[in-house]
């Protein structure tokens, strides 16, 4: 069983996510703030924290930051449409996805699965004779049947998103995909305003990739296109 943590400080919303949730199978908890939110996941296993954005005390946005010093595990921000500049502020610092209020609860449900089915994989292990080669580029290696990456011998600590998009690029090297082609393979939605979203997600590959990610010799920009794997 999956255990979620939704934190929120609207307590309706956080009932309202408890019932969708728990009727799906899944083991909830909950906090109402950032602290509350810190504190919950230090004290439980937790798999998936929904976290909205303005709260008392400490934000979604602070809570984030200080969860992604130590854990990787998905964040999906709950946000009002107007917060669109706290959207991407969270996605850079670290928030895998967001739902906008109000939410419908067929859409959160998915989400929920989605991340939790990429955070999983990203940790499941494989038979070794099923396990796929090995893949390099120049200095990147990437081991999809241990699910992990190196960088010149030095192991990288990617999120689930940041995986598969890397995952994704390595596959095709010297392929263009545009920002539309990345959202839809990796977050399994349509790809309906990702520009913003891809691009926080490639920045971050590349500042823990690349020795100068201003200028990235692995994951290449094509203007008006989109992004590449450069054959190294």
């Amino acid at each position: 069983m999956y255990h979620i943590l939704i934190c929120d400080d609207d307590r309706d919303i956080v009932s309202a996510l408890d019932i969708y949730l728990t009727s799906d199978g899944y083991q909830t908890y909950h906090a109402y703030n950032g602290i509350e939110a810190l504190k919950v996941v230090k004290e439980h296993e937790i798999h998936l924290i929904l976290m909205d954005i303005m709260m008392p005390e400490m934000d979604g946005i602070r809570a984030t930051a200080k969860l992604r010093e130590t854990e990787n595990i998905p964040i999906i921000f709950l946000t009002a449409k107007s917060e669109d500049a706290d959207k991407i502020l969270g996605l850079n610092i670290g928030a895998d996805d967001y739902v906008t209020k109000p939410f419908n609860p067929i859409e959160v449900l998915a989400r929920v699965k989605s991340q939790l089915r990429r955070y999983t994989t990203l940790g499941g292990q494989q038979k070794a004779e099923d396990a796929p080669q090995v893949l390099r580029n120049g200095g990147i290696a990437i081991d999809d049947g241990a699910k992990s990456v190196t960088v010149d011998g030095e192991g990288v600590n990617l999120t689930p998103i940041e995986y598969n998009i890397l995952l994704l690029l390595m596959k095709h090297p010297g392929r263009v995909f545009s920002t539309s082609q990345i959202y839809e393979r990796v977050w399994n939605d349509p790809s309906l305003g990702s520009e913003n979203t891809v691009a926080v997600h490639i920045r971050h590959l590349r500042e823990k990739l690349e020795i100068d990610p201003a200028n990235p010799r692995y994951i290449k920009v094509v203007w008006g296109l989109g992004y590449k794997m450069e054959k190294a």
